[in-house]
């Protein structure tokens, strides 16, 4: 406590406020409050109330604002995939639950690798969030990496539908088309 006092009164505020109780109390002590619910028996402030100007904006809010995000997907956050997959999806029968599998051929984070960092796992971006996975496996030939498989699972109907909207304006915005087997 004798820490808590110290800065107390060695504070420009407190200073600023002995002076203040000095001129309207005549007296140079300050209260020591002791509170039956509290076992901090320090100094009591008294704060004067601050008189700020009110500022007021006017703002024209002709309705909600929508943020449009071209969708991508990236293996290092920050860095978009330039190389578009190849998508197989699977469902079981009774719908709830599913699995996306991305082969990426010669994957352009290999490239870049160096300068951005690691593979740190698998990323979906779009307007609405993000979907992320880390079962991302590479695949090297020769000692050099070839491809990239990244697996996205889907456990309930609800994290399908949302799986759904990113392919669709993935789709849209890579020339992407879905074939049925």
């Amino acid at each position: 406590m004798a820490t808590l006092q110290s800065l107390a009164l060695a504070s420009p505020v407190a200073q600023h406020l002995q002076h203040q109780t000095r001129s309207f109390s005549g007296s140079g002590s300050w209260a020591v409050n002791k509170s039956s619910y509290s076992l901090f028996n320090g100094q009591s402030l008294c704060l004067p109330r601050l008189q700020l100007p009110l500022i007021r904006r006017k703002l024209r809010t002709s309705g909600l604002v929508t943020m449009m995000v071209k969708p991508a997907i990236q293996f290092v956050q920050g860095a978009d995939e330039q190389t578009v997959p190849d998508v197989r999806l699977t469902k079981s029968r009774d719908g709830t639950n599913g699995m996306a599998i991305f082969t990426f051929d010669q994957p352009s984070v290999f490239d870049s690798s160096a300068e951005v960092g690691d593979i740190t796992g698998f990323y979906m971006i779009d307007e609405e969030g993000i979907l992320q996975s880390v079962d991302v496996n590479a695949k090297f030939v020769n000692g050099k990496p070839e491809r990239i498989e990244a697996k996205y699972i889907m456990r309930t109907p609800r994290e399908w539908d949302r799986f759904m909207r990113f392919m669709e304006r993935y789709a849209n915005a890579n020339g992407l088309q879905f074939v049925k087997k």
